[in-house]
């Protein structure tokens, strides 16, 4: 948790709030990956892509 803190604090700090949304979307797709490879709702996840 502290890293995601130092991550926003940076991002607030240096005016790099455009940054949030790519990382979101990064976060979400790695998400996907893990979840999509190893879980029974790999189907519903491959029929998305």
């Amino acid at each position: 948790m502290e890293f995601l803190n130092d991550l926003w604090q940076y991002m607030k700090e240096r005016k790099k709030l455009w940054l949030a949304p790519i990382i979101l979307v990064l976060l979400l797709l790695g998400l996907f990956i893990v979840f999509g490879g190893t879980s029974a709702v790999a189907p519903f996840i491959y029929a998305l892509f």
